[in-house]
């Protein structure tokens, strides 16, 4: 679980998972080119490169190669552990 919270912990990581979810399979050009649209983030296609490896060690991102590219699909089964361990709990109001 403490894969995910590192991966978790970086904002670019963070919008890489938002772009993927909107939508799947992207290349790495297409995700560079979504991060600087969508969120104002301009890192270099190695920096983003590296942010997809830390997602992938944490089994948030798969990457599949088909022919010369490589397509990178989100995965949020890993999360699943965050809420088996603290599960959302119903709070009384104090009076």
């Amino acid at each position: 679980m403490a894969d995910v919270f590192r991966a978790l912990a970086d904002e670019t990581r963070r919008a890489l998972l938002d772009v993927l979810l909107r939508r799947d399979e992207q290349t790495l050009f297409e995700l560079c080119t979504r991060l600087a649209m969508d969120h104002g983030l301009t890192p270099s296609r190695q920096a983003v490169s590296q942010h997809l490896d830390v997602l992938e060690s944490a089994g948030l991102v798969h990457t599949e190669r088909r022919g010369r590219y490589k397509l990178h699909t989100i995965d949020t089964s890993p999360l699943a552990q965050i809420t088996e361990r603290w599960p959302p709990t119903s709070r009384k109001a104090t009076p």
